[in-house]
């Protein structure tokens, strides 16, 4: 049996989507498009639960952006099949490869932090630490 404290997935796959904080769904994780906080502005979550943690959102992004390459390559030769412009489906590969990961950047991280937060729910002490940060940041 799932512990109390655990989310359903759908509900940080939502918040993820929205790039709210994973563990209360009201603080924004970005400043910007790319420009992400330490914590959370409502709860004090730490977004960096421990060194090498965004090494999963990497993954995660990485996998997207192969999986887009295919899909464009597939998209493209299937439509010119076969008089395929190779010129043309290298430069729209290229400029796949180069948009994608910008655009997926901050929801590789959300969604690595949902996957994270589902499989490893917040420690008490992780809890605290948060509470206290947002005491600190109030008062």
């Amino acid at each position: 049996m799932a512990p109390s404290s655990r989310q359903s997935l759908g509900k940080h796959l939502g918040r993820a989507l929205r790039r709210r904080c994973l563990h209360c769904g009201e603080g924004q994780v970005f400043t910007g498009w790319w420009g992400m906080r330490d914590h959370c502005p409502n709860c004090g979550h730490k977004f960096e639960r421990e060194p090498g943690y965004w090494v999963g959102a990497v993954i995660f992004n990485t996998a997207l952006v192969i999986a887009a390459i295919f899909a464009t390559m597939a998209i493209f030769l299937a439509a010119t099949w076969p008089d395929v412009p190779w010129t043309a489906l290298t430069l729209v590969t290229v400029a796949v490869s180069v948009i994608v990961p910008s655009i997926g950047y901050p929801y590789a991280r959300t969604l690595w932090m949902a996957y994270d937060l589902y499989v490893h729910p917040l420690e008490e002490s992780e809890l605290e630490a948060g509470k206290a940060r947002v005491r600190q940041t109030n008062g």
